[in-house]
């Protein structure tokens, strides 16, 4: 289906941007930072189901709801992180309509890019207007380019659980899908008219704990200062297992490697989360700005830590 529609639009000379639940590209369109033709995908037969295979592989179609995300019996029940960030994330009007496919595709949040008479380098420009103007927001694990950091919630989360991305023309992991943050015109790496398909999650792991914590400004329905999705296996006292997605920090979602190694194979003890949290702060690098974000960050992952062995 995907592949006879894509040779359909090459054969018309149709190029533009994909809209599924349209809540990023209608908010873009009206702002005026994007404009011309639009490929609509949302009816496409076939993505819009969850489905879990004998040995336990998830597969989640792209145009499957945020909301459906986070309430499913599949989800909820074996990916209790994913569902948790899903239904954490916006309001719920928003994640009736967005789908996940797109909230791992949006572009950045950042005003400069959203203002269509601002600087930025996601829109072409050679200069990011928010390095020398207002980043209190900005990112603290710094690529370049832009100053502010990735939108997507569940990029990180899906980071946490090692998952991957199927698009009409490949296989890839999440890692992949964002890159290194060195493309700096670009909030993901997928070519031009290259669709994603699913999300594919490995079996899940039994009784593993989870949470997913954002820091915000209010109390709810606001983009996240720091956020981070986290999974915790824990067996006789100690630490089996780990994943540790955070947002919030930098141009590309984050996977903190060096985090889990410090909880695998430890005790399941208060200085162990509070070593592990202290290490999230390594080899940071903020803009001058968002200095402040880098404790923020540490006393972020400490309260989902605390939260993920109370679940």
């Amino acid at each position: 289906m995907l592949n006879i529609i894509t040779q359909a639009e090459e054969a018309q000379g149709l190029r533009g941007e994909i809209r599924a639940g349209g809540t990023d590209l209608h908010d873009r369109y009206r702002a005026g930072v994007s404009s011309g033709a639009i490929v609509d995908i949302h009816k496409l037969v076939g993505l819009d189901q969850i489905e879990q295979a004998a040995d336990g592989t998830t597969t989640i179609g792209a145009l499957v709801s945020i909301d459906t995300v986070g309430n499913h019996a599949i989800t909820a029940g074996n990916y209790s992180g994913l569902a948790k960030a899903a239904n954490g994330l916006a309001t719920p009007q928003i994640r009736w309509a967005a789908s996940f496919g797109g909230s791992l595709l949006q572009r950045t949040r950042c005003a400069y890019y959203r203002h269509p008479d601002l600087s930025c380098t996601k829109k072409g420009d050679e200069v990011c207007g928010g390095r020398d103007g207002n980043h209190t927001n900005g990112v603290i694990f710094d690529k370049g380019g832009c100053s502010h950091h990735h939108p997507s919630t569940l990029g990180g989360s899906l980071l946490a659980y090692d998952a991957r991305i199927k698009t009409s023309q490949r296989d890839i992991t999440v890692a992949e899908l964002y890159g290194d943050g060195s493309e700096h015109s670009r909030d993901h790496l997928l070519a031009n008219g290259e669709v994603l398909t699913h999300v594919i999650l490995p079996p899940p792991v039994a009784g593993e704990k989870t949470a997913y914590f954002r820091s915000i400004s209010r109390f709810e329905a606001e983009w996240p200062i720091v956020e981070c999705t986290v999974r915790l296996a824990v067996a006789d006292g100690l630490i089996t297992a780990a994943g540790v997605g955070v947002g919030g920090v930098s141009q590309i979602p984050l996977k903190l490697s060096n985090v889990e190694t410090l909880l695998v194979g430890q005790a399941a003890t208060q200085e162990t989360l509070e070593r592990a949290a202290a290490a999230a702060a390594e080899g940071a690098n903020p803009l001058p700005g968002a200095v402040w974000k880098v404790e923020m960050l540490v006393g972020t992952l400490l309260t989902t830590f605390e939260m993920a062995l109370a679940d």
